[in-house]
Formats: structure tokens, sequence, C-alpha cells
């Protein structure tokens, strides 16, 4: 690139940066709708290579995409909200199981004094917070139902999802086009060779961890209810959340439901059912899903995807938790390639011997 291309793109990066610090309380439906174009774009080129017009391929995608969605939330919200009330009845009893059980195991284990573990404080504190948080979601909810602007707003943003969709997948390939005839003709390569390993990093990633861990969800939430446990939905759910980033899943899964399985059968036999179900499910994750679903294209180290989701939500909210993984497939990619011309460079090559 020429000093003066350097220039335009730095000035174009600061640009889209100060775009999204400002436009960030709007930018939710669209950036939305835009995830969801780029999930199903592959398939609508599939049907238009198959004979069909892009418009009906794009319907049909689209119909099939919001069914799904549709399906999915049916579903989910009634059983969370059922566990969620089951839940909020299940930590009482766990509070007491602590007190009356464990803390006097662990006394009488370690040779403790009585009262060297405040359980009586610990339940006040963790109850009265429990009680405000409950009390500050009711307050905000009441707050945010009884503004119609706020409502008209979130209502707004809903329907927006839809209509920004359906417009991008059908003129996405369009869009393409436009973007990359705009490039300098010097750097056209090299940056559409840039773009198509971040689109294979994050087809690869978005597209197939995304059916992982919906299939982890089910898998680890029909196990969990096969085993017994009360809380077996909400707890797949989690573990099924988790495995966005590898391995994380099965242990955050099987630390919580363990504990979960521990109060509410208080047998070591159960725990170890529970573990059987994560073992299960960690076993078709290494051996089927991933292989099927991902391949090993991501080149994602659970650590960045870690890094990325975080430092995206500190610096951005929910609008950098979902800018996240393409920034950092585009800097992962961008990095291998400094990584590669730093090698080949006089800097790391030149002989300093006399």
């Amino acid at each position: 690139m020429t000093d003066i291309q350097r220039v335009w793109a730095l000035l174009a990066l600061a640009l889209a940066v100060l775009f999204v610090g400002l436009l960030e309380p709007i930018l939710m439906p669209f950036l939305v709708g835009t995830l969801l174009a780029y999930l199903g774009d592959p398939l609508a080129d599939r049907l238009e290579a198959r004979g069909l017009g892009r418009t009906l391929a794009v319907s049909l995608v689209f119909v099939g995409l919001s069914s799904v969605l549709i399906v999915l939330v049916l579903l989910t919200i009634p059983l969370l909200g059922r566990q969620l009330d089951l839940l909020a009845t299940k930590i009482p009893q766990w509070l007491h199981a602590i007190q009356d059980v464990l803390i006097p195991w662990l006394q009488q284990t370690l040779n403790l004094p009585k009262d060297s573990l405040p359980i009586t404080q610990f339940k006040t504190v963790l109850t009265e917070n429990w009680m405000s948080a409950g009390g500050l979601l009711g307050t905000l909810w009441s707050k945010v139902a009884g503004s119609s602007l706020a409502m008209m707003t979130w209502l707004a943003n809903l329907v927006l999802i839809p209509v920004v969709t359906f417009y991008l997948l059908r003129d996405w390939d369009i869009v393409m086009a436009h973007l990359r005839d705009l490039l300098p003709r010097s750097v056209e390569p090299t940056v559409v060779q840039l773009a198509t390993e971040c689109d294979e990093i994050l087809g690869a990633f978005i597209r197939g961890q995304l059916l992982v861990m919906l299939a982890l969800g089910i898998i680890y939430s029909i196990g969990l209810k096969f085993v017994g446990l009360d809380l077996a939905f909400i707890l797949g759910l989690i573990a099924g959340l988790a495995s966005i980033v590898p391995y994380m899943g099965f242990i955050v899964g099987i630390t919580v439901a363990g504990i979960a399985a521990w109060f509410q059968f208080y047998e070591l036999p159960m725990l170890l059912a529970v573990g059987v179900v994560f073992a299960i499910g960690q076993i078709l994750e290494g051996m089927v899903l991933t292989p099927l679903l991902v391949g090993d294209r991501i080149g994602l180290h659970p650590v960045a995807v870690i890094f990325a989701i975080m430092a995206g939500g500190q610096l951005a909210g929910f609008t950098g938790v979902l800018l996240a993984l393409p920034v950092a497939a585009v800097v992962m990619v961008l990095l291998r390639h400094a990584h590669t011309s730093y090698k080949d460079s006089k800097l790391y090559t030149a002989d300093n011997a006399p």
C-alpha cells in the first residue's frame, strides 16, 4: 500500500470505530440481522445454484430460519420460566442443607471450632441480595413496561430484525460485490484473500459452534433429566452456552450439575451418573459433533475466544459481544500474515555475521 492508501485506511478504521461508538444504542437489530443473513447466505446460494431465483431462495431460507427461531423460543421460554421458579424455591433449601449438613461435616472433619464458619451471616447476606436483585428486576421491568417510548423502541428493534435480515440476505452478494469494487486495485487481491480466510474461520465457528452448542445443550438436558435432576433444563442450557469455548461447557456443566445433584439426592451414585452424562456429551462432541459440524478450520484459540468476548462486552456492551468474534477472527488472520511477513523479512533473516 502507498502512504496515501494507508492514511485513508486508518481514517476509514477510525470512522468505523467512531460510528459504532456513537450509534451503539441502535445497532443491535442491524448486527443481529447481519449475523442471521451471514448464516443463511450459503444455503441461499446453494438453492440459487439449483435453479431457484434469488428472491425465492432467500424467501425459503428466511422462512426456515424464522420457523426454527420461533420453535426454539416457544419451546425454551416456558421451560426456562418454570426452571427459574423452581430454582428460586431450591436456593433456600440448599442454604439449609449447607448449614445443617455441609458445615457440621466440615467442622468435624477439619476439627474446626463451632462458630468458625459464618454460615448464618452468609445466608442472611445472600438472601437479602437475592431479594434485592429480584426487587431491582421488578422495578426495572415496571419502568420499561410503564414507558411507552421504551416499549415502542424495544418493539421496533424486534420488528426490524427480520426486515433487516431479509433485505440483507437478498442483496448479500450484491453488497459484497460493491464493497469489493470499492477497494483500491493494488490491494484488492490481498484484501479478498484475507476476507476469504476470515470467512472460513467465522463460518466454521459461528455456524458450526452454534450447532454444537445447541446439540450439547439438548444432550445434557435430556441426560440430566434421565438422571432425575429437577433443574435439568437450565443446567443443560448453561453447559451448552458455556460450550462456546471448548471444554468450558464440560467443566462448568459437570461442576454445577454435580452440586445440584448432591443437594438433591445426597448420594454418591447420582454424582457418578452426572459424570457419565457429561462424559458421553464430551465423547460425542469430540468424535461426532465437532468434526462433523465445525471441522478443523476454526483456528480461534479458546483463550482468544474468552478474551474477545470479555473485551467486547467491557468496551461496547452487548454490541461489543456481537462484534467480538468477527473482530477476533480478522485480527487473528492479520497476525498470521504479519507473522509470515516477519519471517520473510530482512529483520528476521538478515545475516549479521561479518
